[in-house]
């Protein structure tokens, strides 16, 4: 009696394994760091939608779903007026910032004058000084004149541009040849026509790179309105109010993660959207120093 003949797998088949498995083993290290950044968010939301009882408990997997807990979070705090507060706060001064900082850079960047290094040299001072130094100063010019408590302290300040903004172009702008400036300037275009009608158009990508560094910071910012609006709380943001959510409800974990998941939602669909044009402006940024 002859041997049960042995299935041997089709060239193709065996070729797609092999391939397979060499996809695993060359991306193997940001697969592993793809799934120790995404099991904490994923745990997060399986939190969310656990019970209150079985938040508190070591359970990974909610033993019955309450996606209930999200409507739940608009009846216990006002959300909708936190996150209006955060859309004012972080748009006003991505706007602000970008408008005060693009010609900055440009100035740095492109124009020729006498203390361009030291103005530069200036600004990566600014930008490694803790904001913590001048707190004190700060705060007591804006109480002063019967700021606080508002959001003006937060935004005011984004007219006179960001260190690190300003840096970020920089080093943008300086990737951008300068035959094309010469051209616009033989063509009798101005320094502002030409950063308007030749700059702007090329640095896109480092101006929405400059831009949602600006908006994550302020959208996460809890330092400032702690600071500055902790005293009236029609002023809050998404995280002072999420803090102070947190401390009143200390025992709904649920309803605090649903709430957490809320507030990280928008980052997340505006990073899903404009993720090209941010790391192509966090690429070529580094090519000319």
């Amino acid at each position: 009696m002859s041997p049960p003949a042995v299935e041997v797998p089709a060239p193709d088949r065996r070729y797609n394994r092999q391939r397979r498995l060499a996809w695993i083993g060359k991306h193997s290290i940001a697969i592993a760091l793809g799934i120790m950044f995404v099991t904490p968010v994923v745990y997060l939301v399986l939190l969310s939608l656990m019970t209150s009882d079985q938040a508190l408990t070591a359970d990974y997997w909610p033993n019955s779903w309450h996606p209930e807990n999200y409507v739940r979070v608009f009846e216990v705090t006002p959300l909708p007026h936190y996150l209006l507060n955060t859309v004012i706060y972080a748009v006003s001064s991505t706007v602000l910032v970008l408008l005060s900082s693009v010609p900055a850079a440009y100035a740095l960047a492109k124009l020729k004058f006498r203390g361009r290094n030291g103005l530069f040299l200036l600004v990566i001072c600014v930008m490694m000084l803790p904001p913590q130094v001048v707190t004190v100063p700060l705060y007591l010019m804006w109480a002063r004149y019967g700021l606080t408590g508002s959001l003006a302290p937060l935004i005011i300040p984004a007219l006179f541009g960001d260190a690190f903004c300003i840096f970020l172009l920089r080093q943008f702008l300086l990737t951008i040849p300068s035959e094309y400036l010469d051209a616009a300037r033989v063509d009798g275009c101005g320094e502002w026509r030409t950063l308007l009608r030749v700059v702007l158009p090329m640095a896109r990508p480092g101006i929405a790179a400059a831009g949602l560094f600006q908006f994550f910071y302020c959208w996460n910012d809890y330092y400032g309105p702690l600071l500055y609006t902790s005293e009236n709380e029609s002023s809050w943001t998404l995280s002072l109010g999420l803090a102070s959510f947190h401390s009143v409800h200390h025992v709904d974990w649920n309803l605090v993660t649903a709430a957490t998941v809320l507030a990280m939602a928008p980052l997340i669909i505006i990073f899903f959207f404009a993720q090209r044009a941010f790391v192509q402006g966090i690429t070529l940024t580094g090519f000319k120093g």
